[in-house]
């Protein structure tokens, strides 16, 4: 096989990291939480949108606007683990559930939700 087939192939093979992460106010006890089955390419995303004034959660768009990226940290709470046997392709439960379990544990610490 030749150079460009095989990293071709090993592109087709990497998988993303999935998981949950979190937008949190450094000005007061609020953050945002999502999960995503691509962390880089969703946190990335949201930065954007965020910088861009286009963020669907219009409530923390309008304190990033206000008080400016520095005012904010993002940082990925957990990683999802894939499964070794491969079979699984669908993950959105297993995100959707972990996302609850950050939840309730966030709020258990006293945060709020924009």
């Amino acid at each position: 096989m030749d150079k460009r087939k095989e990293l071709k192939e090993k592109y087709k093979m990497m998988k993303p990291d999935m998981g949950v992460f979190i937008i949190k106010s450094n000005l007061n006890n609020k953050c945002y939480i999502e999960g995503a089955k691509d962390l880089k390419s969703k946190i990335n995303r949201a930065k954007f949108q965020l910088e861009f004034g286009n963020f669907p959660n219009k409530e923390l768009q309008q304190e990033w606007k206000e008080h400016g990226e520095n005012n904010f940290s993002v940082e990925i709470l957990e990683i999802l683990k894939y499964d070794e046997d491969e079979t699984k392709n669908d993950y959105s439960e297993d995100l959707a559930l972990l996302t609850m379990v950050w939840q309730e544990r966030l709020l258990r610490e006293g945060m709020k939700f924009y």
